[in-house]
């Protein structure tokens, strides 16, 4: 029993040395003098490869612009909370997470903003996004989304027309043929098709859309049986049980 107890007591003592040598040696990393550097600032854009609406050029000069950038600072004068929170209100940024290494580098881990759809109203256009929030228009926005132009208000864009977005994206038939969405007034919607032939379609309020569509597909699908080649212009698919060409 005495000899178990001294395997056990040789044990502890080995496993408590070892963690006051690790904590030893992590201090050692980890508390730099007061007037270390910081010695390199690394930016992690997580979706680059997709987009690139954010540089770290850029994000280099908005720190600079408020005596943040952490670059040649002493690592206790760095402010790493409103470095982050700085970062996080970039209006290309929708994440952020900043943190000091041990070797006092500044690692700045970021995901950008996806914009869902583009708003065009007379003399103004924004983006709202996944997260249904009004993003700005920049000219390095690419991505091909849906664009609602007309009287559209900022509440309907991230309410209704967003859902639709969401909606649109996940159906392979639409995505491939909507051009955009015009509304000419809160109660008269019209989606316009790609292609110089194809009718528009009054769908008027944005409510029940899924249903109006798909009686305009189940139209459009069957138009030379239903229409005996006549050519219209607009599909007027507001009412229940009926479609009327125009």
């Amino acid at each position: 029993m005495s000899k178990t107890l001294h395997i056990v007591g040789i044990v502890s003592g080995i496993v408590i040395a070892t963690a006051f040598l690790c904590a030893a040696v992590w201090c050692g990393e980890t508390m730099l003098p007061k007037d270390a550097p910081c010695k390199a600032v690394h930016y992690i854009i997580a979706d680059s490869e997709e987009r690139m609406y954010v540089t770290p050029a850029e994000l280099n000069k908005t720190l600079q612009d408020v005596g943040l950038f952490p670059l040649g600072q002493a690592a206790n004068t760095i402010q790493v909370q409103q470095i982050e929170w700085t970062i996080k209100n970039h209006p290309m940024v929708r994440t952020a997470e900043c943190y000091l290494t041990p070797r006092n580098e500044m690692m700045i881990r970021l995901t950008q903003r996806v914009p869902l759809l583009k708003v065009q109203n007379p003399g103004d256009a924004y983006f709202i996004d996944t997260d249904r929030k009004v993003m700005e228009a920049r000219s390095v926005v690419k991505d091909s989304v849906l664009l609602v132009v007309g009287a559209v208000g900022v509440q309907s864009a991230r309410t209704q027309f967003a859902q639709f977005a969401q909606w649109l994206q996940k159906d392979a038939y639409w995505r491939q043929r909507v051009d955009h969405i015009y509304l000419q007034t809160p109660q008269m919607a019209y989606v316009y098709l790609k292609g110089g032939n194809n009718p528009r379609i009054a769908i008027g309020t944005m409510n029940d859309y899924e249903n109006k569509l798909r009686k305009a597909k189940q139209f459009l699908d069957q138009g030379a049986e239903l229409t005996q080649g006549k050519q219209y212009k607009e599909l007027d698919v507001r009412f229940k049980g009926q479609i009327i060409g125009r």
